[in-house]
């Protein structure tokens, strides 16, 4: 059977400062669930990140930059081990759109990128706007191109009642 489930990475919070307070922003609506639970997890835990980042806004300047390096290091990791998973997915399962969506992928990891590599050499990076990028592009991606994924795999895998997927070749194996 493939194992189409990545194991999450661990993540290491350190509180920055007597400040650090971790307050909910946004918070996770079931209408944002896919169906799918090793990618709805994933997505419940960008929201989280997208949270930590606005929590820059309750440290002082002087922990801005450690609190918001550290932060942004990790979500970089899990956005690419839950671009990993999506994608190992759609190649499992040949989806046609794969190519476009890995695009979408692509995009988003460029900007982040160059966003932080301005704010590292010294650029100004308004985290507010940074954060609220970010949570536009999670919640915008999934209500409009994860969806597409998800109505080709009703139609050509099963959907488990933990949540996970049993696709064509699982079927003849």
């Amino acid at each position: 059977m493939k194992n189409l489930y990545m194991k999450q990475p661990e993540i290491h919070w350190h509180n920055v400062g007597q400040s650090y307070r971790k307050n909910e922003h946004f918070k996770w609506c079931d209408s944002y669930c896919l169906g799918i639970k090793v990618i709805d997890d994933q997505h419940k835990r960008l929201l989280e990140f997208v949270n930590d980042l606005y929590n820059c806004d309750e440290i002082n300047e002087g922990e801005e930059y450690i609190y918001f390096k550290e932060i942004i290091a990790q979500a970089v990791d899990y956005i690419k081990t839950h671009f990993a998973t999506e994608e190992g997915i759609m190649l499992a399962t040949r989806y046609p759109g794969y190519e476009e969506h890995k695009n979408f992928h692509n995009d988003f990891i460029l900007k982040v990128v160059r966003s932080v590599r301005d704010y590292q050499a010294g650029k100004r990076l308004v985290i507010n706007n940074f954060t609220h990028f970010l949570r536009n592009w999670v919640l915008s991606h999934i209500a409009i191109v994860d969806v597409g994924y998800i109505e080709y795999f009703k139609h050509i895998a099963i959907l488990r009642s933990d949540g996970s997927l049993l696709l064509p070749q699982e079927l003849t194996e």
